[in-house]
């Protein structure tokens, strides 16, 4: 491998964590909407992820990763009678979106720190190269 991959694969975590912060910020910042209908209804989302495997040589290991899509969560929609809501239905029930805070916080921490940890993999990278080509001097 090149060492000029690290930075390709590093750069494809930082890109992939990117979008699954962004994803939880947006299941967070829905979790208290509120609709009189299940189709109206926010729905928590999470992105899914694949390996990118080299195409000249499928043996080799993984080069990174990609996003492949997003996905809707299954978990059911909380149910609340609220009758004197405006937004109560003709039985006075409301909707609100499956969003468990605890979880979306968990996934902004997990996140956050690979994240991290892949600005760590090309600042160390970097240092490396740098410490090869001072050798020369």
């Amino acid at each position: 491998m090149s060492m000029f991959k690290i930075f390709d694969t590093a750069a494809s975590g930082m890109s992939a964590q990117s979008v699954r912060l962004n994803l939880v910020a947006s299941n967070m910042a829905n979790v208290d909407n509120v609709s009189s209908s299940i189709d109206e209804t926010y729905k928590a989302r999470h992105p899914v992820f694949a390996a990118m495997l080299n195409q000249v040589n499928p043996d080799e290991p993984a080069t990174g990763v990609q996003m492949k899509g997003v996905v809707e969560s299954k978990a059911p929609l909380n149910m609340e009678y609220a009758p004197d809501h405006p937004k109560a239905n003709e039985e006075g029930y409301i909707f609100r979106p499956n969003v468990n805070i605890v979880e979306e916080m968990a996934n902004m921490i997990s996140a956050s720190r690979s994240y991290q940890g892949n600005v760590e993999v090309v600042n160390t990278t970097k240092k490396l190269m740098t410490a090869t080509l001072r050798l020369g001097e």
